[in-house]
C-alpha cells in the first residue's frame, strides 16, 4: 500500500501537477466513511477491516478564523467568552498556582527543504490547515487582574525557545519542553518576565525530520519526576525503526539527576497527559496511525503502565496487526496492551485534563479532551472539546460535547482546539491555534448544568 501511494505521488509529479493540484486530486478521489464517528468511541470501538484504497482520504478544513463577534458553541448550561485574543498560534496551556495562565505560542521547527512530491503535498496541507509559518518560540503569561474572566495583562514570560510545548512548575523552577530538550529556568510567584537563560535538564529525540515535534510535559505529584510525551517520526515506521529510537513513547526524567528512561512505549503520538484524581494513575491522549481508511484507527486515551507497550507500529488497539509493517514482530504484538477508551477515528485528540474544580460539578473527576480535528476523514471528525465521565478511576459513560462550532457551515475551520486546562476558579480554558484565542468556558447565568 505504501508503495502504491509513493507511485501515485511520483506519477502526479511526472504529470506536472504542483502540490496544490495533487492535493485537490487526492481530495476529489477519496470516498466517505462507512461508519458513524460515534462507533469509534468508547471502551469497545468498532474496528472494521482496513481500507485498501490506492488513494488516501485527504479532507483538510481550510483555516479561515473567527468572524467578528463569533464564538464557539457551548453545551447546554454553559457559556463561553474569549479569555485572550490576538495570540500567535497558541497550542498549550499551564495554570500557575497564583492563577496566571501560561500559553505556548509555537509552531513546528524548520524542516529541510524537499521537492519530493509527498513533501510538497504535505506542505500544502499544512498551509491550508493554518499550521505553516515560523514559530513565535515563546511562553506568554496572561493575567486576569480584575477577575472578570478576561486577561487584561499579557507579557512575554520567556522567549528564544525552540518550538516549546509542555510546561511544568516544580518548586521555584519552571520546566519547558522544547522540541529537542527539557529546559529549566528559575521562577518566582508573580514573575511576568524571566531573564535567565534556560539550562538543559535532558535532551529529547528530535533531528531534522522530527515529524511529531510537540513534546508534552507533566510533573509527578511529589515533584521528583517529569513525564514527557514523544511522538513517532513517521506514520508506521516506514523510514525504518532506527529513525524511531526513543520515540512513540513517554519518557520519565529524574529531576535531581536529569537521567531519563522510557516509561512506556508503542504510543504513536502521546500528547496530553494528566494524573487521574481517584487512582493517581498516569493517563495520556494518543493519536493513532493513518492511511487505513476513514474509520481506522481510533485515537484514544489510556492509563499508562510503567514498562507497558501499546502496539505501535506493529499493531493497534491491542493485537490488531498492521500488515503494512515489515518485518512483523509477533512477540511484541503478543504483549501489546489494549487502550482503555477510544476517542474517535482521526479526531486528533491532543488536550487532556481531568476536572478538579468545584464550579461545574457535572465534570468532577472526568476527562476534558481537546480534539484538534481530522485532516484525513470524510466527513470530518473532532474539531471540538469533549468530556468523558469517570467513576472509580475508570471511564464511565459516553463522551459528550462541551464546546463545538469550530467548523462553519461550509466546513471551514474558524478554530481548532488543542490544549485544555482548568483555571484557578474551576473554569475550563481551551487553546485555539487557528482562532489565535484562549476560550473560557463557565456555567451559564441563570441556567442549570446540562
Amino acid at each position: 500500500m505504501r508503495r502504491r501511494h509513493a507511485v501515485l505521488f511520483n506519477t502526479l509529479a511526472r504529470l506536472g501537477f504542483a502540490a496544490g493540484s495533487a492535493f485537490t486530486l487526492l481530495v476529489a478521489c477519496s470516498g466517505p466513511a462507512q461508519l458513524s464517528i460515534d462507533r469509534s468511541y468508547g471502551a469497545q470501538p468498532a474496528l472494521p477491516a482496513p481500507s485498501r484504497s490506492v488513494i488516501p482520504t485527504v479532507n483538510v478544513a481550510t483555516a479561515v478564523g473567527w468572524p467578528d463577534g463569533a464564538l464557539p458553541t457551548p453545551a447546554r448550561g454553559l457559556q463561553v467568552n474569549a479569555f485572550a485574543t490576538g495570540l500567535d498560534h497558541p497550542r498549550w496551556l499551564y495554570v500557575l498556582p497564583n492563577g496566571d495562565v501560561l500559553v505556548a505560542e509555537t509552531r513546528a521547527p524548520p524542516k529541510p527543504t524537499s521537492l519530493a512530491p509527498k513533501a510538497l503535498v504535505m506542505k500544502a496541507m499544512m498551509k491550508k490547515a493554518g499550521a505553516a509559518g515560523p514559530s513565535a518560540n515563546r511562553i506568554s503569561l496572561l493575567r486576569d487582574v480584575d477577575g472578570d474572566g478576561v486577561a487584561e495583562m499579557r507579557s512575554v514570560l520567556l522567549d528564544g525557545l525552540n518550538s516549546p510545548f509542555g510546561m511544568a512548575l516544580v518548586g521555584n523552577m519552571l520546566y519547558v519542553a522544547n522540541t529537542d530538550a527539557v529546559v529549566a529556568v528559575p521562577y518566582q510567584q508573580g514573575d511576568t518576565r524571566i531573564a535567565f537563560k534556560p539550562t538543559v535538564l535532558a535532551a529529547l529525540p528530535a533531528g531534522p525530520v522530527n515529524q511529531h515535534w510537540t513534546k508534552s510535559l507533566l510533573a509527578s505529584p511529589d515533584g521528583r519526576r517529569l513525564y514527557v510525551g514523544v511522538g513517532s517520526n513517521s506514520n508506521i515506521a516506514e523510514g525504518g525503526m532506527e529513525q524511531e529510537t526513543g520515540r512513540a513513547a513517554i519518557h520519565e526524567i529524574d529531576i535531581a539527576s536529569g537521567r531519563s528512561r522510557v516509561f512506556a512505549s508503542g504510543l504513536r503520538n502521546p500528547v496530553g497527559m494528566d494524573f487521574e484524581p481517584a487512582s493517581g494513575a498516569l493517563w495520556a491522549a494518543v493519536n493513532e496511525r493513518d492511511l487505513l481508511g476513514n474509520d481506522l484507527v481510533p485515537d484514544y486515551m489510556t492509563s499508562v503502565r510503567d514498562g507497558g507497550f501499546y502496539g505501535w507500529p506493529y499493531s493497534y488497539f491491542g493485537a490488531n496487526v498492521d500488515a503494512r509493517v515489515t518485518p512483523p514482530r509477533p512477540d511484541l504484538v503478543a504483549r501489546a496492551l489494549r487502550p482503555d477508551y477510544a476517542l474517535g477515528a482521526h479526531t486528533a485528540s491532543l488536550g487532556l485534563a481531568f476536572y478538579r474544580g468545584a464550579a461545574m460539578p457535572q465534570f468532577t473527576g472526568g476527562a476534558l479532551i481537546g480534539q484538534h480535528g481530522s485532516w484525513n476523514r470524510k466527513p470530518r471528525s473532532g474539531y471540538k472539546v469533549v468530556f468523558v465521565p469517570f467513576a472509580g478511576g475508570r471511564p464511565d459513560g459516553a463522551a459528550r460535547d462541551v464546546l463545538t462550532g469550530f467548523l462553519d457551515a461550509d466546513g471551514e475551520a474558524r478554530g481548532r482546539p488543542v490544549g485544555v486546562a482548568v483555571d484557578g476558579q474551576g473554569m475550563i480554558l481551551v487553546a485555539d491555534d487557528v482562532g489565535n484565542t484562549i476560550w473560557r468556558v463557565t456555567p451559564a447565568r441563570n441556567a442549570r448544568p446540562g
